[in-house]
C-alpha cells in the first residue's frame, strides 16, 4: 500500500512539472524574405504596424504613416492607414487611410499614432494614440525634435468595426484620458495602449503614461500602467502602479505588446538602453502569472537591433521598436516591428518589417 502511495505522488509530482515545464518558452525571431519590407519608398515614412486576418483570407496591417519631406514627425502629422496582403509576410499594398485628420477641435483630430489591432466577439477593435494641437511641425531632417504641445496631448482611443475593411466608428472621446490627480502615474499623457483578452473574462490593458513628478515640459518619469475591464470598449479600471519597471531607470521600457499563452500572461518589450540586458537597446520578453505582477522572462533578450534574412545577410538597424505579435489559431506566428536606418546625411528611412516567428515550448 505504502509503495502505491508513493507512486501516486510521484507521478502527481511529474505531472505538476509537466504542466510546468508547458508555461515555460521562447519565441525564436526567424529570417525574413525581401517582400516582408514593408517601406513607404522616398515620399512616405511607414512606422508601427500591426496584422489581422479578415473573413475575406486576407491580412490587412494598420500601420502609422507621414510625409517623409517633414522629417520625424510622428506627433504632429502621424495617421493610421491600412494595408493589405495574401500571406502575414507580405508584400504589403497600402490600401487607405483609416484614420484621417479631421480637425483640431477633437481630441484624435490632427494625429493618430501607433495602432494595434484585435478581434473580439467578431468585432474588429483598433486601438490607438491620438493627439490634437496647433499643428505646427518643428522637426528638421536627421533631428529628433517634438512640438511638445501635441506629444503632451497624447491620449487613447479604439475605433470599432465588423470589417477590417470599415466603416470605422470613432469616438469624440478618448478610451484612456489622463487621470485628474497631479501626482498620478498617468497625470501628463496616456499612449501606446496594448490589450488582451483574459482568461477568465474581461481585458487586460497596458499603457505608456508620464507624469509630473519632474519639472519641465517634458514631465517625467516615464512608466507603464494597467487597466482593466469588461468590455473592450471600457470603462476601464486603473490601477495606481508601474511595470516593466527597472530600479535606477527613469524611462527603462516602452512599446509593450501583451498577450496570453500556455497559462501565462506575456509580453514582449522594448528595452530602451540595456535596463534589464547587457544587449544595450534591444527587445525582451516579460512574464505574468496574473497580467499584474510582470518579471523578465528566464531567457528576456529577444532580439538585438538585427535583422536575419533569407539569403544569410544580416540587417543593422538603428532602431527595431513596436513589436506586435500576430497569432493565428493561438500560436504566434508573426511579429510585425518598426526599424530604421540613417544615411550618412542623417535621413531617417523607417519602414516595417514582417518577421516569421518560431515557436519552442
Amino acid at each position: 500500500m505504502k509503495h502505491l502511495v508513493l507512486i501516486s505522488i510521484l507521478l502527481a509530482l511529474i505531472s505538476c512539472n509537466s504542466k510546468k515545464a508547458t508555461t515555460e518558452f521562447n519565441l525564436e525571431f526567424g529570417k525574413i524574405a525581401n517582400e516582408s519590407i514593408f517601406s513607404g519608398g522616398d515620399s512616405i515614412s511607414n512606422w508601427g504596424g500591426s496584422l489581422i486576418k479578415g473573413e475575406d483570407g486576407q491580412y490587412h496591417m494598420f500601420y502609422s504613416r507621414w510625409k517623409k519631406k517633414l522629417g520625424w514627425a510622428w506627433a504632429t502629422h502621424s495617421e493610421i492607414a491600412h494595408a493589405v496582403s495574401d500571406s502575414p509576410f507580405g508584400p504589403f499594398k497600402h490600401k487607405n487611410v483609416t484614420l484621417p485628420v479631421r480637425g483640431a477641435e477633437y481630441w484624435d483630430g490632427l494625429c493618430t499614432h501607433n495602432p494595434t489591432i484585435h478581434k473580439f466577439d467578431g468585432k474588429y477593435y483598433l486601438y490607438y494614440m491620438g493627439n490634437t494641437g496647433d499643428g505646427v511641425n518643428v522637426c528638421e531632417p536627421g533631428k529628433l525634435r517634438y512640438n511638445w504641445m501635441h506629444r503632451n496631448n497624447q491620449r487613447i482611443g479604439v475605433v470599432v468595426a465588423d470589417n477590417p475593411n470599415g466603416p470605422w466608428k470613432r469616438s469624440d472621446v478618448p478610451l484612456i484620458d489622463v487621470s485628474p490627480d497631479s501626482m498620478a502615474l498617468d497625470a501628463l499623457l496616456v499612449s501606446n495602449p496594448s490589450i488582451t483578452q483574459r482568461p477568465d473574462g474581461g481585458y487586460l490593458m497596458v499603457y505608456k503614461a508620464v507624469r509630473k513628478l519632474k519639472k519641465g515640459i517634458a514631465g517625467g518619469p516615464v512608466v507603464h500602467c494597467v487597466a482593466t475591464s469588461d468590455s473592450p470598449t471600457g470603462p476601464f479600471k486603473k490601477y495606481d502602479f508601474p511595470v516593466f519597471t527597472a530600479e535606477g531607470h527613469d524611462f527603462p521600457a516602452e512599446d509593450p505588446f501583451i498577450w496570453y499563452q500556455s497559462g501565462k500572461y506575456r509580453a514582449i518589450v522594448k528595452d530602451m538602453h540595456g535596463a534589464f540586458t547587457d544587449a544595450g537597446r534591444a527587445l525582451v520578453y516579460f512574464e505574468s502569472e496574473d497580467g499584474f505582477d510582470w518579471k523578465l522572462a528566464k531567457n528576456p533578450l529577444a532580439s538585438k537591433l538585427q535583422i536575419k534574412k533569407k539569403d544569410g545577410s544580416i540587417l543593422k538597424v538603428d532602431h527595431l521598436e513596436r513589436p506586435q505579435v500576430y497569432i493565428e489559431n493561438g500560436i504566434p506566428k508573426a511579429i510585425v516591428c518598426a526599424a530604421d536606418t540613417i544615411d550618412d546625411a542623417g535621413v531617417i528611412h523607417s519602414w516595417n518589417v514582417q518577421i516569421p516567428i518560431i515557436t519552442k515550448e
